[in-house]
């Protein structure tokens, strides 16, 4: 039973999966955050373009 208990301690495989877990929620986490402040920065500069094209030119005389 202590062989088993040692063995169990040894194993660090379990570890390093929960370590490349927890760099993946990382890494997904800092994409999302990204891609949702570059999705603001857009949408106010299409809504810019878009004021922009829909105000109508004044006639030249």
């Amino acid at each position: 039973m202590t062989k088993i208990f040692a063995r169990f301690l040894k194993d660090e495989s379990g570890a390093t999966a929960i370590e490349y877990g927890l760099i993946a929620a990382l890494i997904s986490v800092a994409l999302i955050t990204g891609a949702s402040t570059l999705g603001g920065a857009l949408n106010d500069r299409f809504t810019s373009l878009g004021a922009t094209v829909t105000t109508p030119v004044p006639a030249a005389d």
